[in-house]
């Protein structure tokens, strides 16, 4: 049974970390004025703004970092900033026995599937896929997609609608939501950050990549045994894709299609989750609702 972080409200702290790449500081600033105009507290990190090369500071300083606002009751929620990578460089020194104690939101995406993946997989407390601080910007705060991290932080249940894919299998299906970033889910096969999909609703979503590098973790994906037994799939979005000079042949989404054609649970493509401005806030480790038609598709949370 998942173990639900606290809602919060207004006059909680929100800690600000970035356990992976470097973020400006001009770059989280508006983030941290709409947090503070909604009621909330903010506590800032040492990481955020802080650079050690691609970084946000030494895997030291970000693991001390982060270790530090795990630890800290009065924080009710730690949003990262940024992804980009390094999570995985950190995660096993991390010490999660007063997070397990004292539950928290963990807030971001990219990267930080990493820390999603490990906290369910290792401690059944959900997290939150969601919007981070570059999101904030260029008005970005005003849209719904922002609005659903403060939805789903206030304890509001999600409740979304999106138009259907031509490549979308019809069905219904409910039970516990996994995923995150494509890439980042598959490293993490034989760790213990590793998460178990069976009778799971699987999302996935990814960015930058070679159409075949997605092919090749679909694939890697299947020969362990992690889409066989699904609930159902969401397949979110799939930006800045790269094709190699002699073309693969196929896009992305025909490449996820055939690879799960022959699995009989409901399928959605394009759902709005991903490195984009449209990525709506998912509970990992919560109870959805997927319902797929002909004409939409709806998850709602239970």
């Amino acid at each position: 049974m998942a173990t639900i972080p606290p809602y919060l409200k207004k006059g909680d702290t929100i800690g600000l970390v970035a356990p992976a790449g470097f973020m400006p500081e001009k770059k989280f600033q508006v983030c941290v004025q709409t947090l503070q105009n909604r009621g909330f507290k903010v506590k800032m990190g040492k990481t955020p703004g802080h650079q050690f090369h691609y970084f946000s500071g030494t895997d030291k300083e970000r693991k001390n970092d982060l270790q530090k606002f795990l630890d800290d009751e009065k924080i009710k929620a730690i949003l990262c900033v940024r992804g980009g990578y390094g999570t995985g460089r950190i995660i096993e020194d991390l010490d999660f026995k007063k997070f397990a104690a004292h539950p928290k939101w963990v807030i971001g995406f990219s990267d930080i599937t990493v820390l999603h993946c490990h906290i369910f997989s290792n401690y059944q407390i959900p997290t939150l896929h969601a919007p981070m601080a570059g999101a904030f910007n260029k008005e970005g705060f005003k849209n719904e997609y922002v609005g659903s991290l403060f939805d789903a932080l206030s304890g509001k249940k999600a409740d979304y609608k999106v138009p259907a894919h031509a490549f979308n299998k019809k069905g219904k299906a409910s039970g516990v939501l996994v995923g995150g970033n494509l890439m980042l889910f598959t490293h993490l096969i034989g760790t213990s950050s590793e998460v178990d999909t069976r009778n799971r609703i699987l999302f996935i979503e990814d960015t930058g990549e070679y159409i075949y590098s997605v092919d090749r973790m679909m694939y890697q994906l299947k020969r362990v045994g992690k889409l066989k037994n699904l609930k159902g799939l969401i397949v979110g979005r799939f930006s800045d894709m790269k094709d190699t000079t002699i073309p693969f042949g196929q896009s992305v989404e025909e490449v996820i299609r055939d690879v799960v054609k022959e699995y009989d649970y409901p399928k959605c493509f394009n759902f709005p989750v991903g490195h984009q401005d449209e990525n709506y806030a998912l509970k990992v480790g919560g109870r959805y609702s997927l319902i797929v038609e002909k004409n939409n598709v709806s998850l709602t949370e239970k």
